[in-house]
Protein backbone atom coordinates (compact mmCIF):
# COMPACT_ATOMS: atom_id res chain seq x y z
CA UNK A 1 0.00 0.00 0.00
CA UNK A 2 1.52 3.48 -1.02
CA UNK A 3 1.56 5.54 1.55
CA UNK A 4 -1.15 8.07 2.16
CA UNK A 5 -1.16 11.59 2.41
CA UNK A 6 -3.42 11.58 5.46
CA UNK A 7 -2.48 11.73 9.12
CA UNK A 8 -1.67 7.99 10.59
CA UNK A 9 -3.94 8.67 13.82
CA UNK A 10 -6.51 6.02 12.21
CA UNK A 11 -6.07 2.33 12.00
CA UNK A 12 -8.81 1.85 9.12
CA UNK A 13 -10.49 -1.16 7.97
CA UNK A 14 -9.99 -1.60 4.30
CA UNK A 15 -13.10 -1.18 3.54
CA UNK A 16 -14.53 1.63 1.71
CA UNK A 17 -18.52 2.10 1.12
CA UNK A 18 -20.56 4.17 -2.04
CA UNK A 19 -23.66 3.98 -0.48
CA UNK A 20 -25.91 3.54 2.52
CA UNK A 21 -29.32 2.70 2.66
CA UNK A 22 -31.29 2.20 6.06
CA UNK A 23 -28.91 -0.18 8.19
CA UNK A 24 -26.68 -1.30 5.80
CA UNK A 25 -23.89 -0.03 4.04
CA UNK A 26 -22.50 -1.15 0.24
CA UNK A 27 -19.04 -1.26 -0.84
CA UNK A 28 -18.25 -0.32 -4.98
CA UNK A 29 -18.53 -3.86 -5.49
CA UNK A 30 -21.62 -4.68 -4.25
CA UNK A 31 -20.44 -6.02 -1.13
CA UNK A 32 -23.30 -5.25 1.81
CA UNK A 33 -22.81 -4.49 5.40
CA UNK A 34 -24.99 -4.40 8.47
CA UNK A 35 -24.28 -1.55 10.10
CA UNK A 36 -24.04 -1.57 13.85
CA UNK A 37 -21.51 0.97 14.50
CA UNK A 38 -23.85 4.25 12.99
CA UNK A 39 -20.65 6.00 12.77
CA UNK A 40 -19.95 5.65 16.16
CA UNK A 41 -23.41 6.63 17.32
CA UNK A 42 -24.17 8.43 15.24
CA UNK A 43 -26.21 7.86 12.32
CA UNK A 44 -29.11 8.18 14.36
CA UNK A 45 -31.68 7.49 11.95
CA UNK A 46 -29.88 5.00 9.39
CA UNK A 47 -28.31 6.29 6.18
CA UNK A 48 -29.83 8.37 3.45
CA UNK A 49 -33.11 8.69 5.40
CA UNK A 50 -35.24 10.06 2.75
CA UNK A 51 -36.57 12.90 5.21
CA UNK A 52 -33.16 14.04 6.18
CA UNK A 53 -31.89 14.04 2.57
CA UNK A 54 -34.91 16.08 1.98
CA UNK A 55 -34.33 18.64 4.70
CA UNK A 56 -30.38 19.11 3.51
CA UNK A 57 -31.14 19.06 -0.34
CA UNK A 58 -33.50 21.51 0.22
CA UNK A 59 -31.58 24.08 2.30
CA UNK A 60 -28.32 23.42 0.20
CA UNK A 61 -30.11 24.62 -2.91
CA UNK A 62 -31.26 28.14 -0.73
CA UNK A 63 -28.54 29.58 1.83
CA UNK A 64 -25.61 27.34 2.95
CA UNK A 65 -23.92 30.55 5.35
CA UNK A 66 -24.52 33.37 6.85
CA UNK A 67 -22.34 33.79 10.03
CA UNK A 68 -23.87 34.00 13.78
CA UNK A 69 -23.64 38.21 13.30
CA UNK A 70 -27.30 37.95 11.50
CA UNK A 71 -30.36 35.93 13.25
CA UNK A 72 -30.44 32.19 11.62
CA UNK A 73 -34.24 31.05 11.91
CA UNK A 74 -33.76 27.41 11.74
CA UNK A 75 -31.54 27.69 14.93
CA UNK A 76 -34.10 29.67 17.07
CA UNK A 77 -36.19 26.73 15.70
CA UNK A 78 -34.28 23.85 16.82
CA UNK A 79 -33.37 25.81 19.56
CA UNK A 80 -36.70 26.41 20.93
CA UNK A 81 -38.17 22.65 20.57
CA UNK A 82 -34.66 21.37 22.29
CA UNK A 83 -35.70 23.96 25.40
CA UNK A 84 -39.47 22.60 25.27
CA UNK A 85 -38.46 18.86 25.53
CA UNK A 86 -35.20 19.49 27.92
CA UNK A 87 -34.67 21.19 31.18
CA UNK A 88 -32.97 24.09 29.12
CA UNK A 89 -33.74 27.46 28.78
CA UNK A 90 -30.97 28.51 26.19
CA UNK A 91 -28.70 26.55 23.88
CA UNK A 92 -25.43 27.35 21.87
CA UNK A 93 -25.05 24.81 18.58
CA UNK A 94 -21.50 24.04 17.49
CA UNK A 95 -19.66 21.86 14.80
CA UNK A 96 -19.29 18.59 17.44
CA UNK A 97 -19.24 17.18 20.81
CA UNK A 98 -15.81 18.18 21.83
CA UNK A 99 -16.58 21.62 21.08
CA UNK A 100 -20.15 21.61 22.94
CA UNK A 101 -18.46 20.00 26.10
CA UNK A 102 -15.62 23.07 25.22
CA UNK A 103 -19.14 25.47 25.56
CA UNK A 104 -20.31 24.00 28.76
CA UNK A 105 -16.91 24.23 30.99
CA UNK A 106 -16.31 27.56 29.85
CA UNK A 107 -20.40 28.71 30.57
CA UNK A 108 -19.65 26.62 34.18
CA UNK A 109 -16.16 28.60 35.03
CA UNK A 110 -18.02 31.92 33.88
CA UNK A 111 -20.97 31.16 36.03
CA UNK A 112 -19.12 31.70 39.22
CA UNK A 113 -16.94 34.65 37.54
CA UNK A 114 -20.36 36.50 36.86
CA UNK A 115 -21.64 35.54 40.70
CA UNK A 116 -18.31 37.34 42.06
CA UNK A 117 -16.53 33.66 42.79
CA UNK A 118 -13.27 33.63 40.23
CA UNK A 119 -11.77 31.32 42.03
CA UNK A 120 -14.42 28.58 41.35
CA UNK A 121 -13.03 26.88 38.35
CA UNK A 122 -12.17 23.63 38.44
CA UNK A 123 -14.43 20.60 37.53
CA UNK A 124 -14.93 17.08 38.87
CA UNK A 125 -14.52 14.18 36.67
CA UNK A 126 -14.78 10.63 36.66
CA UNK A 127 -12.10 7.52 35.75
CA UNK A 128 -12.88 5.90 32.32
CA UNK A 129 -14.51 9.07 30.95
CA UNK A 130 -14.52 10.64 27.26
CA UNK A 131 -14.99 14.08 26.61
CA UNK A 132 -13.45 15.03 23.65
CA UNK A 133 -9.67 14.98 21.92
CA UNK A 134 -9.43 19.10 22.57
CA UNK A 135 -6.60 19.92 24.94
CA UNK A 136 -9.70 20.66 27.60
CA UNK A 137 -11.96 17.46 26.77
CA UNK A 138 -8.91 15.50 27.50
CA UNK A 139 -7.61 17.16 30.60
CA UNK A 140 -11.38 16.19 31.41
CA UNK A 141 -11.53 13.01 30.52
CA UNK A 142 -8.17 12.33 32.50
CA UNK A 143 -7.04 8.86 29.96
CA UNK A 144 -3.25 9.11 29.59
CA UNK A 145 -3.38 7.43 26.15
CA UNK A 146 -5.09 10.47 25.40
CA UNK A 147 -3.03 13.00 27.46
CA UNK A 148 0.73 11.78 26.04
CA UNK A 149 2.51 13.65 23.97
CA UNK A 150 1.08 17.14 24.25
CA UNK A 151 2.55 18.75 26.88
CA UNK A 152 1.32 19.43 30.36
CA UNK A 153 -2.21 18.57 30.88
CA UNK A 154 -4.75 21.34 31.07
CA UNK A 155 -5.60 22.96 34.55
CA UNK A 156 -9.08 22.85 36.14
CA UNK A 157 -9.79 19.17 36.36
CA UNK A 158 -10.16 16.63 39.07
CA UNK A 159 -10.60 13.16 38.39
CA UNK A 160 -11.92 10.79 41.21
CA UNK A 161 -12.67 6.86 40.86
CA UNK A 162 -16.28 5.81 38.38
CA UNK A 163 -19.34 6.38 40.15
CA UNK A 164 -17.70 7.21 43.26
CA UNK A 165 -20.43 9.68 45.35
CA UNK A 166 -17.87 9.51 48.65
CA UNK A 167 -14.60 10.15 46.44
CA UNK A 168 -16.92 12.83 44.70
CA UNK A 169 -17.67 14.46 47.98
CA UNK A 170 -14.26 14.47 49.76
CA UNK A 171 -13.10 15.85 46.07
CA UNK A 172 -15.41 19.17 46.98
CA UNK A 173 -13.07 22.15 47.49
CA UNK A 174 -13.23 26.14 47.87
CA UNK A 175 -12.26 25.78 44.05
CA UNK A 176 -15.02 23.17 42.68
CA UNK A 177 -17.32 24.89 39.99
CA UNK A 178 -19.12 22.02 38.58
CA UNK A 179 -19.08 17.85 38.26
CA UNK A 180 -19.43 16.55 35.05
CA UNK A 181 -20.06 12.97 33.52
CA UNK A 182 -21.49 10.40 31.16
CA UNK A 183 -24.79 8.74 32.14
CA UNK A 184 -23.60 6.04 30.18
CA UNK A 185 -19.80 5.70 29.37
CA UNK A 186 -19.31 5.18 25.48
CA UNK A 187 -15.42 5.27 24.66
CA UNK A 188 -14.98 3.81 28.35
CA UNK A 189 -16.73 0.71 27.70
CA UNK A 190 -20.77 1.01 28.18
CA UNK A 191 -20.53 2.18 31.50
CA UNK A 192 -23.98 2.56 33.21
CA UNK A 193 -23.97 5.22 35.80
CA UNK A 194 -26.99 4.05 38.13
CA UNK A 195 -29.98 5.78 38.67
CA UNK A 196 -29.61 6.37 42.27
CA UNK A 197 -25.71 7.53 41.89
CA UNK A 198 -27.16 9.99 39.46
CA UNK A 199 -29.23 11.11 42.00
CA UNK A 200 -26.48 10.93 44.86
CA UNK A 201 -24.54 13.49 41.98
CA UNK A 202 -27.16 15.96 42.06
CA UNK A 203 -27.91 16.42 45.80
CA UNK A 204 -23.86 16.90 46.52
CA UNK A 205 -24.02 19.33 43.73
CA UNK A 206 -27.16 21.14 44.93
CA UNK A 207 -25.17 20.89 48.68
CA UNK A 208 -22.13 22.40 47.67
CA UNK A 209 -23.45 25.31 45.22
CA UNK A 210 -22.39 22.98 41.97
CA UNK A 211 -23.68 22.66 38.53
CA UNK A 212 -24.10 19.76 37.17
CA UNK A 213 -22.85 19.19 33.62
CA UNK A 214 -23.79 16.29 31.57
CA UNK A 215 -22.04 14.48 28.51
CA UNK A 216 -24.54 13.04 26.43
CA UNK A 217 -22.88 13.29 23.32
CA UNK A 218 -23.61 9.47 23.02
CA UNK A 219 -26.15 8.67 24.91
CA UNK A 220 -28.74 11.64 24.06
CA UNK A 221 -30.98 11.98 21.56
CA UNK A 222 -33.50 8.74 21.60
CA UNK A 223 -30.24 6.52 22.13
CA UNK A 224 -31.31 4.95 25.20
CA UNK A 225 -35.24 4.88 24.58
CA UNK A 226 -35.81 8.59 26.16
CA UNK A 227 -34.95 12.06 24.03
CA UNK A 228 -31.62 11.70 27.32
CA UNK A 229 -30.24 9.34 28.89
CA UNK A 230 -30.59 11.42 32.22
CA UNK A 231 -34.28 11.31 32.20
CA UNK A 232 -34.56 7.71 33.54
CA UNK A 233 -32.82 8.75 36.84
CA UNK A 234 -35.53 11.77 36.88
CA UNK A 235 -32.79 14.41 37.47
CA UNK A 236 -32.53 17.29 35.81
CA UNK A 237 -28.68 18.99 34.67
CA UNK A 238 -27.81 22.44 34.93
CA UNK A 239 -25.61 22.01 31.52
CA UNK A 240 -25.81 19.46 28.98
CA UNK A 241 -23.45 19.18 26.00
CA UNK A 242 -24.90 17.07 23.24
CA UNK A 243 -23.76 16.16 19.73
CA UNK A 244 -23.68 12.79 17.50
CA UNK A 245 -27.51 11.75 17.22
CA UNK A 246 -28.80 15.36 16.80
CA UNK A 247 -27.73 15.73 13.42
CA UNK A 248 -28.18 12.37 11.89
CA UNK A 249 -24.53 11.89 9.92
CA UNK A 250 -24.30 15.82 9.82
CA UNK A 251 -21.85 17.43 11.56
CA UNK A 252 -24.13 19.53 14.76
CA UNK A 253 -23.48 19.85 18.42
CA UNK A 254 -24.99 22.27 21.09
CA UNK A 255 -24.87 23.06 24.73
CA UNK A 256 -27.89 22.78 26.41
CA UNK A 257 -27.97 25.39 29.76
CA UNK A 258 -30.64 27.16 32.56
CA UNK A 259 -30.94 30.44 32.17
CA UNK A 260 -29.22 30.94 35.72
CA UNK A 261 -26.34 28.77 34.69
CA UNK A 262 -25.95 30.69 31.01
CA UNK A 263 -26.05 33.83 32.97
CA UNK A 264 -22.11 34.77 32.38
CA UNK A 265 -22.28 34.49 28.47
CA UNK A 266 -22.73 37.56 27.59
CA UNK A 267 -21.98 39.05 24.27
CA UNK A 268 -17.80 38.59 23.42
CA UNK A 269 -17.41 35.80 26.01
CA UNK A 270 -17.96 33.15 23.32
CA UNK A 271 -18.67 32.33 19.56
CA UNK A 272 -17.97 30.25 16.40
CA UNK A 273 -17.74 30.51 13.00
CA UNK A 274 -19.53 27.87 11.15
CA UNK A 275 -22.05 26.52 14.44
CA UNK A 276 -25.57 26.30 13.93
CA UNK A 277 -25.06 27.33 10.13
CA UNK A 278 -28.38 26.68 8.11
CA UNK A 279 -27.70 23.20 6.77
CA UNK A 280 -26.83 22.25 10.39
CA UNK A 281 -30.03 23.25 11.58
CA UNK A 282 -32.27 22.12 8.95
CA UNK A 283 -30.89 18.64 9.56
CA UNK A 284 -31.26 18.85 13.15
CA UNK A 285 -34.93 19.85 12.90
CA UNK A 286 -35.24 17.19 10.60
CA UNK A 287 -33.79 14.56 12.97
CA UNK A 288 -36.04 15.92 15.74
CA UNK A 289 -38.84 15.59 13.41
CA UNK A 290 -38.71 12.10 13.65
CA UNK A 291 -37.03 11.35 16.69
CA UNK A 292 -40.05 13.14 18.90
CA UNK A 293 -42.92 11.51 16.54
CA UNK A 294 -45.47 10.03 19.12
CA UNK A 295 -44.34 6.17 19.77
CA UNK A 296 -41.10 6.10 18.47
CA UNK A 297 -38.91 6.12 21.39
CA UNK A 298 -41.45 3.24 22.67
CA UNK A 299 -39.87 1.24 19.45
CA UNK A 300 -36.34 2.03 20.44
CA UNK A 301 -37.14 0.03 23.66
CA UNK A 302 -38.92 -3.00 22.17
CA UNK A 303 -36.13 -2.93 19.74
CA UNK A 304 -33.66 -3.29 22.72
CA UNK A 305 -35.72 -5.79 24.55
CA UNK A 306 -35.37 -8.22 21.32
CA UNK A 307 -31.56 -7.19 20.89
CA UNK A 308 -30.74 -7.98 24.68
CA UNK A 309 -32.58 -11.19 24.76
CA UNK A 310 -30.31 -12.47 21.74
CA UNK A 311 -26.93 -10.51 23.37
CA UNK A 312 -27.92 -12.77 26.62
CA UNK A 313 -28.20 -15.72 24.33
CA UNK A 314 -24.44 -15.76 22.84
CA UNK A 315 -23.12 -14.63 26.60
CA UNK A 316 -24.62 -17.67 27.26
CA UNK A 317 -23.49 -20.17 24.37
CA UNK A 318 -19.84 -18.36 24.47
CA UNK A 319 -18.62 -17.63 28.03
CA UNK A 320 -14.97 -18.29 26.44
CA UNK A 321 -15.32 -15.54 24.23
CA UNK A 322 -17.87 -12.75 25.89
CA UNK A 323 -18.74 -13.10 29.83
CA UNK A 324 -21.73 -9.97 30.01
CA UNK A 325 -23.67 -7.80 28.05
CA UNK A 326 -24.67 -4.31 29.39
CA UNK A 327 -26.18 -0.69 28.71
CA UNK A 328 -29.31 0.68 27.78
CA UNK A 329 -31.91 1.06 24.98
CA UNK A 330 -29.46 0.48 21.33
CA UNK A 331 -26.80 1.81 23.13
CA UNK A 332 -25.36 -1.96 24.33
CA UNK A 333 -22.05 -3.49 24.85
CA UNK A 334 -20.35 -6.71 24.91
CA UNK A 335 -17.73 -7.15 27.75
CA UNK A 336 -15.42 -9.67 26.01
CA UNK A 337 -12.99 -12.50 27.58
CA UNK A 338 -10.80 -12.73 24.02
CA UNK A 339 -9.49 -9.57 22.91
CA UNK A 340 -12.38 -6.81 21.71
CA UNK A 341 -10.34 -6.14 18.67
CA UNK A 342 -10.18 -10.03 17.30
CA UNK A 343 -14.41 -10.45 18.09
CA UNK A 344 -14.90 -6.72 16.49
CA UNK A 345 -12.50 -8.43 13.50
CA UNK A 346 -14.48 -11.54 13.41
CA UNK A 347 -18.14 -9.65 13.58
CA UNK A 348 -16.47 -7.96 10.40
CA UNK A 349 -15.83 -10.91 8.45
CA UNK A 350 -19.63 -12.02 8.73
CA UNK A 351 -20.48 -8.54 7.53
CA UNK A 352 -21.46 -6.55 10.65
CA UNK A 353 -20.20 -3.59 11.55
CA UNK A 354 -19.44 -3.00 15.50
CA UNK A 355 -16.59 -0.85 17.29
CA UNK A 356 -14.42 -1.50 20.21
CA UNK A 357 -14.53 0.86 23.18
CA UNK A 358 -12.41 0.96 26.70
CA UNK A 359 -12.78 -2.30 29.01
CA UNK A 360 -12.41 -4.63 26.54
CA UNK A 361 -15.75 -4.00 25.44
CA UNK A 362 -17.80 -4.60 21.29
CA UNK A 363 -20.16 -1.21 21.28
CA UNK A 364 -23.22 -2.44 19.56
CA UNK A 365 -24.97 1.02 18.31
CA UNK A 366 -27.43 0.31 15.41
CA UNK A 367 -29.42 2.68 14.03
CA UNK A 368 -32.70 3.78 15.93
CA UNK A 369 -34.68 3.13 12.87
CA UNK A 370 -33.25 -0.53 12.77
CA UNK A 371 -35.92 -3.29 11.67
CA UNK A 372 -36.55 -5.98 14.15
CA UNK A 373 -35.10 -8.27 11.06
CA UNK A 374 -32.07 -6.70 10.92
CA UNK A 375 -31.82 -7.02 14.20
CA UNK A 376 -32.04 -10.76 13.71
CA UNK A 377 -29.53 -11.14 11.19
CA UNK A 378 -26.84 -8.95 13.37
CA UNK A 379 -27.87 -11.71 16.15
CA UNK A 380 -27.08 -14.67 13.78
CA UNK A 381 -23.95 -12.90 11.97
CA UNK A 382 -22.86 -12.66 15.94
CA UNK A 383 -23.65 -16.21 16.48
CA UNK A 384 -21.65 -17.45 13.15
CA UNK A 385 -18.61 -15.39 13.76
CA UNK A 386 -18.15 -16.30 17.82
CA UNK A 387 -18.81 -19.95 16.78
CA UNK A 388 -16.07 -19.93 14.25
CA UNK A 389 -13.83 -18.13 16.58
CA UNK A 390 -14.43 -21.14 19.30
CA UNK A 391 -13.99 -23.62 17.18
CA UNK A 392 -10.53 -22.06 16.14
CA UNK A 393 -9.49 -21.98 19.34
CA UNK A 394 -8.75 -17.94 19.81
CA UNK A 395 -10.43 -17.55 22.94
CA UNK A 396 -7.55 -14.60 24.55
Amino acid sequence: MTSSPLYDTYIRADLAFEKGEGSWLTMANGDRYLDFAAGIAVNSLGHAHPHLVAALTDQASRLWHVSNIYEIPGQRKLADRLCQRTFADKVFFTNSGAEAMECAIKTARRYHYAKGAPEKYRIITFEGAFHGRTLATIAAGGQAKYLEGFGPKSEGFDQVPFADVEALENMVSNETAAVLIEPIQGEGGVRMVSHQCMRDIRSVCDEHGLLLILDEIQCGVGRTGKLFAHEWAGIVPDLMAIAKGIGGGFPIGACLATQDAAQGMIAGTHGTTYGGNPLAMAVGNAVLDIVLEDGFLDTVIKKSLLLKQGLAQIVDAYPQLVEAFRGEGLLLGLKCVAPNTTIVSSLRDEGLLTVGAGDNVVRILPPLTVSENDIRIALDKMNAALAKLSNSGQTH
